[in-house]
């Protein structure tokens, strides 16, 4: 769960589910196979060893990364059959112990990444995309990590010795999200950038995008924010029904064509505590602010602002006119 598509039968983008077995892709709401006999691009863990000691599975090294400067072809010198000890040679240890400083550094960057990436739950297209900055193209080879480049391309220009490593890590992770159109706030990048604060995160932000601002001569594009990219997940940490999320997702959407000028993670937020007041399942504003990252202050600023036009943006077949004048005044 969490991926969405659109359903040629709810007419709408609905939540999916993966038959791995089956490998069809499933409408969550009404059923419909959206996509069969999908293949499966995972890893086949089988061993192909010649000595029945060696139970290894890899049968292939790990993939090329044109952001290293061998691509990351390395080679790995194992010991001969019935040598002793548990080191190489010393001729060959310094062979195997060859390579650039620097892409040993790169490596420990992107794997604490990939390690955040995870945490967050973010889907393959944030750490493996086809479509590159446009400044940082490397060829034209897939699977570029976007988050990666970005650290890359900044390292290049100026070595960030000095800096908040985490922070810079982290930041990097947040413009890639931003550029995917898959936005998490900062509160949700501090809490996976191994101690990084909030503040420290957008300063390295800002130090970034300055930079590779400088690197392309022109403005860096972010990507747009709207409160929808934000209001599932903020309602799924809330336990929120189905009907709730729906009708929240409703209002976003015809809030935006109100001049409340919020930001969206502040109106996801107001409209959240909205649509829980109009059921039976309400929420205290201490808790959407915790969830949120937004202080319970403008969770009730915004909502001033939208108690006067709730009649035309929550949908009628959530609450009437009675039950909206039922809420408590701001």
């Amino acid at each position: 769960m969490g991926d969405s598509s659109y359903c040629p039968d709810c007419k709408r983008s609905t939540e999916v589910v993966f038959d791995h077995s089956a490998g069809d892709t499933v409408c969550s709401e009404c059923g419909l196979v959206l996509e069969s006999h999908s293949i499966d691009e995972t890893s086949e863990w089988r061993t192909f060893a010649n000595e029945s000691g060696d139970n290894d599975p890899n049968r292939v090294g790990g993939p090329s990364n044109p952001l290293l400067s061998d691509s990351g072809l390395t080679t790995m010198i194992s010991k001969t059959k019935g040598s002793g000890g548990d080191s190489l040679p010393s001729g060959l240890g310094r062979w195997q112990s060859r390579g650039s400083a620097a892409d040993r550094n790169l490596l420990h960057a992107f794997n604490v990444i990939a390690t955040m990436a995870d945490r967050l739950g973010l889907v393959t297209t944030i750490k493996d995309s086809n479509e590159c900055l446009p400044s940082l193209k490397i060829g034209n080879q897939a699977g570029l990590d976007r988050a990666n480049e970005i650290y890359k391309k900044v390292e290049d220009q100026k070595p960030l010795r000095g800096r908040n490593q985490d922070a810079i890590l982290a930041a990097c992770l947040y413009i890639a999200c931003r550029q995917e159109d898959k936005p998490r706030t900062v509160k949700e990048i501090c809490s996976i950038a191994n101690g990084a604060t909030k503040k420290e995160i957008g300063r390295a932000k800002e130090y970034i995008v300055k930079q590779l601002e400088l690197e392309m001569g022109q403005s860096m594009e972010m990507g747009t924010i709207h409160a929808g990219d934000f209001l599932k997940r903020f309602c799924s940490h809330l336990a929120m029904s189905k009907q709730a999320v729906k009708a929240a997702e409703e209002t976003v959407q015809k809030s935006e064509e109100l001049d409340i000028r919020r930001s969206p993670i502040s109106l996801a937020a107001a409209i959240i505590y909205i649509i829980t007041q109009l059921s039976e399942e309400k929420k205290a504003v201490k808790d959407i602010s915790l969830v949120t990252g937004v202080a319970e202050g403008t969770v009730r600023n915004v909502y001033k602002d939208l108690y006067p036009h709730l009649s035309k943006i929550i949908p009628n077949s959530y609450a009437n006119e009675e039950d909206i004048k039922s809420l408590v005044g701001p």
